[in-house]
């Protein structure tokens, strides 16, 4: 294997554990030793990779939204294969059990959208970015002439409902209250 293939392999395996890493723990739960200990590295190889742990958590805050939004594609493209329509299967899948649970997977915006506003200008702008985007997917989903500022509303709605049911637990009365919070959405967005 050539070393430029090796070398960017094993960067891309910091990356990954670092992603996870992010949405599971938070900006300030990335520790270098610890990813690069999940990474199956040692400590000392991570500059030879990353200038900064900053520059690390940039390459992260990336990975994890682009794999979040392919995730969230995927769920969102069963359910309309199911007969629903865009935006009732972007609120459904968005707020759904599988993304009550899986943190490590789910929406970088879902995950650390409280956390974003008070990161440094570089990784406040990437977060900004993330969360236009997700404010542009809602958009998209919403039927043609929705009134201005409704995928800011709705998009809000959605992180917010996601991560007061994290708080309330990912059992009980966490699922209740994104069983609720799902259904006002629909039937306020996307009712026939």
């Amino acid at each position: 294997m050539p070393a430029s293939s090796k070398r960017e392999q094993t960067h891309a395996r910091i990356v990954e554990a670092a992603a996870r890493a992010l949405r599971r723990e938070g900006f300030a739960g990335v520790g270098v030793a610890d990813v690069m200990k999940q990474a199956g590295l040692t400590h000392g190889g991570f500059y030879a990779h990353f200038p900064s742990r900053e520059a690390l958590l940039l390459e992260a805050v990336e990975r994890a939204a682009s794999e979040g939004a392919t995730v969230l594609a995927e769920r969102i493209g069963a359910r309309t294969a199911k007969g629903m329509s865009p935006l009732q299967a972007l609120i459904d899948a968005y707020l759904s059990l599988e993304h009550l649970e899986a943190t490590e997977e789910g929406c970088l915006v879902g995950a650390l959208g409280s956390e974003m506003a008070r990161q440094d200008e570089i990784l406040l702008n990437a977060s900004r970015a993330r969360v236009e985007r997700l404010i542009e997917r809602v958009g998209e989903a919403l039927p043609e002439g929705a009134a201005p500022g409704q995928a800011v509303a709705l998009a809000g709605a959605l992180v917010g409902t996601l991560q007061v049911a994290r708080t309330m637990g990912r059992q009980g009365p966490g699922r209740e209250l994104l069983e609720q919070g799902k259904a006002a959405l629909i039937a306020q967005y996307a009712a026939s």
